[in-house]
Order: C-alpha cells, then sequence, then structure tokens
C-alpha cells in the first residue's frame, strides 16, 4: 500500500509582513517535518500575503531560490519531507505568483508558477504544467483561481499525477469559489487536496475560507478557522481514501 502523509497549513498570514510571514511558515514546516509529514502544504503567496503590492509594492521580489528558501530546504532535509512555499519570484523584468517545491535532498526540485494572472495584476503568467515525483506518488499544483480553467487540471491529469494539491488564497463571497475545486476532482478523477488560509487582507476576508479534501466533487473533510492551524492526515494513493 503506498501512503503518503500530509500536512495542510491554513495559516493566519499578514499582507506585506515578509519577516512575520516567514518566522510563520518555517515553525510551521519544521514543526511537521519533525512530526513526520512527507508533503506540507502553504497557502498561495505564504511569504508575502495576497494583497501587499499597495502595502509593500514589488521592489522587494528576488529570484528565487533566495537564502531564505535555500535555508529553509536545508532545515527540513534530514526529515525527507517536501515543502510546497507559495512565494512571488522575479525573473529579469518579469513577476509570477510561484509555489516551490522543496524537495528530500534539501534542495529547490522545481516550481510552479501560476496561469490566472488576472486578479494579481502585478504577475505575468505561468506557461508550463509540471507534475513532480515525491518518491513514488506524483503531485501536480493547481494555484487558487487556476481551478477556473479545466485545461490546466486536464495537463496535470495527462502528465501522470496522482494528486492536484491547490495552494490558495481565496476567501468566500464576490468571486469566491463556487464548486471549481470539486469540478476539477469530478473532470479528472483525481483527489484535490486545498490548503487555504485565514485572515484578512485589505479587500478579501479568509475567515471563512475552508481547506478541504475533495475526491469526486465532495469535500470529504475540510476546516476553517480564525487562527493557524494544520489539517494532517495519510492518504492512500491505491484506494484514494483518508486511512
Amino acid at each position: 500500500m503506498r501512503k503518503i502523509k500530509i500536512s495542510l497549513l491554513h495559516l493566519l498570514l499578514e499582507a506585506g509582513n515578509i519577516s512575520h510571514n516567514m518566522r510563520l511558515i518555517e515553525q510551521y514546516v519544521l514543526k511537521e517535518a519533525e512530526n513526520g509529514s512527507h508533503l506540507i502544504v502553504t497557502p498561495e503567496l505564504a511569504v508575502s500575503g495576497l494583497q501587499f503590492k499597495h502595502l509593500i509594492g514589488c521592489d522587494w521580489i528576488s529570484e528565487q531560490p533566495n537564502e531564505w528558501m535555500k535555508e529553509l530546504a536545508m532545515k527540513i532535509k534530514p526529515y525527507r519531507t517536501t515543502a510546497l512555499i507559495g512565494s512571488p519570484e522575479r525573473e529579469g523584468p518579469f513577476l509570477f505568483n510561484s509555489v516551490f517545491v522543496l524537495g528530500q535532498e534539501g534542495k529547490i526540485i522545481g516550481k510552479q508558477r501560476k496561469f490566472n494572472s488576472i486578479i494579481d495584476d502585478w504577475s505575468s503568467p505561468g506557461e508550463e504544467v509540471e507534475v513532480f515525483d515525491l518518491g513514488g506518488v506524483k503531485i501536480g499544483i493547481m494555484i487558487c483561481a487556476d481551478a477556473y480553467i479545466p485545461s490546466i487540471a486536464d495537463k496535470i491529469y495527462q502528465k501522470g499525477a496522482e494528486i492536484i494539491v491547490a495552494p490558495s488564497s481565496w476567501g468566500p463571497g464576490l468571486y469566491g469559489p463556487e464548486g471549481e475545486w470539486e469540478q476539477r476532482s469530478v473532470q479528472t478523477g483525481l483527489p484535490v487536496f486545498v490548503c487555504n488560509r485565514t485572515g484578512e487582507d485589505c479587500s478579501v476576508s479568509f475567515w471563512e475560507a475552508e481547506s478541504a479534501v475533495i475526491l469526486n466533487g465532495q469535500k470529504i473533510f475540510l476546516h476553517k478557522s480564525r487562527e493557524s492551524t494544520v489539517l494532517t492526515f495519510e492518504w492512500n494513493v491505491e484506494e484514494r481514501k483518508i486511512i
């Protein structure tokens, strides 16, 4: 039986407070690595918060991996875990909303850039769908509103993923999620693990935002909170169920 222990970090992030968010991410990532999780997921833009631009601008955004990202990758290396870290990144004149994959060997083994950048007016759209092999379990990354687009989930499925992980900063209300994750799970037949967040940015409230495990269009496990919490579970890959 192939199984994977997963921790979804439902974090109380602060827009524009980079040092605070980095400390929070590191605290929870290391704790879950020590607890034996194989895959640890942070929300979309966990490093910056969603609506950071009007607070701190974009000049601070650097090429990745920066020193903090490299150090975090090395800190989790002894635990043989993989962490997905949501952060802006720079490549030449272009900026991207990305999720970085910190692998078991203490290195960044890849990244997924968000395609749907209409809301993130500072960000250029991604171009490639990547699938990552985490030691025998293949995952694809679908960032937040990329769930709007059926073609992204299709490409994840076609590239052989067994799980879709959805790092998100997507609160309910106007333009909030309306069944997109459920639709992608039905469309592909794959489980969708949503790592959302809590808190409040300038015009978006996340207090009622949900992190969830979704299968065949149904939320079989979900959580929302007003403080940082962790959803940890073991997943049977073959039988597609929580153990």
